[in-house]
């Protein structure tokens, strides 16, 4: 098997979910390629070795400074022919989605998106991937090669190998069409936020419609900041315009994977569970006793979440000071 992950990255870093998949490319693949596209990405290449990366492919192009998906497919097209990758590897994102669907066309390869893990069965790599709202598991192959796969972001926890693991580092040429150069980006807006973004974050404070009004994000917002976390949100907070939609959790948001994720507010509906249930702990508040979150939750508290989340608040700042 011959392996190329997709390594996306962000203000001089490789992006953790990039770095989970590769993790776990290593394991099935002990001779992993990874592949940084960019202009002007200097040393990022290098951090590669430490999560598994046994060779790293550096396409360095002014065409590639901006996070464009049609000069990404053709930097990697021209990797898969020219180097007989079997098998090219994404985490989940906006921007991967669109480079591995692009890909897929042009080298009329099939691509197997949403998969929560890869495995080698009698010799053959078969991805699982849940269905029907995640209420089960299903198989997943490929008729030919290259195989194309889209992981689920939050999925793998990147691992390193080790402080002495170093990666060969190979700088290489990029070819695009006329096509895929005709886009310009003419402005890149970023979300203003004081804490880490929720894909990142080891701690995650989410709010949903049992906050009873917009106003009342405050108290998930002080919490989250007095335990160095990130904020999130439900599909029906996010859509009555309470939260801006970058902080969605939830089947048709952002998949998330914390150390620590509580719910303030959440029913947990089978939608919002796909989204963090990959999450290390979970406590949830809700009044409502019979709420589905209890059932996925390690601790649940029933109550008011006006009166439990400032004490619980105050309690974190009385320790940490």
């Amino acid at each position: 098997m011959s392996i190329l992950v997709f390594l996306e990255h962000h203000e001089g870093e490789l992006l953790k979910p990039s770095l989970g998949v590769l993790s776990k490319a290593a394991q099935l693949d002990d001779q992993v390629t990874g592949v940084v596209l960019g202009s002007g990405i200097g040393d990022m290449a290098a951090q590669a070795g430490k999560y598994g990366a046994a060779t790293v492919l550096v396409v360095d192009k002014p065409e590639l400074k901006a996070p464009l998906p049609q000069p990404r497919v053709d930097a990697l097209a021209g990797l898969v022919r020219d180097r007989g990758f079997d098998t090219v590897l994404f985490a989940g994102s906006v921007l991967a989605a669109d480079v591995a669907a692009g890909l897929s066309a042009r080298l009329q390869a099939g691509l197997n998106w949403d998969l929560t893990d890869l495995v080698e069965q009698d010799g053959e790599l078969v991805g699982k991937r849940p269905a029907l709202g995640d209420s089960v598991i299903v198989d997943v192959g490929w008729k030919g090669e290259p195989r194309l796969a889209l992981i689920r972001a939050g999925t793998f926890e990147p691992k390193e190998t080790g402080a002495a693991a170093s990666a060969e580092v190979e700088e290489v040429d990029g070819i695009f069409e006329d096509f895929s150069t005709a886009a310009t980006m003419v402005e890149q807006a970023h979300a203003e936020s004081e804490g880490p973004s929720i894909e990142e974050a080891e701690v995650i404070v989410a709010g949903g419609r049992g906050l009873g009004s917009p106003e009342n994000f405050k108290l998930v917002e002080e919490l989250a900041q007095a335990l160095g976390g990130a904020v999130a949100a439900t599909r029906a907070v996010v859509d009555a315009g309470w939260y801006p939609y970058s902080t969605q959790v939830g089947q048709t948001g952002k998949n998330v994977s914390p150390k620590l994720y509580i719910a303030c507010g959440i029913s947990g509906a089978i939608q919002h569970k796909v989204g963090m249930q990959a999450s290390g702990i979970i406590i949830a508040i809700n009044k409502d006793p019979n709420a589905p979150i209890f059932d996925f939750s390690d601790f649940g508290v029933v109550g008011d979440l006006n009166e439990i989340v400032p004490k619980l608040t105050g309690l974190v700042r009385q320790r940490k000071s």
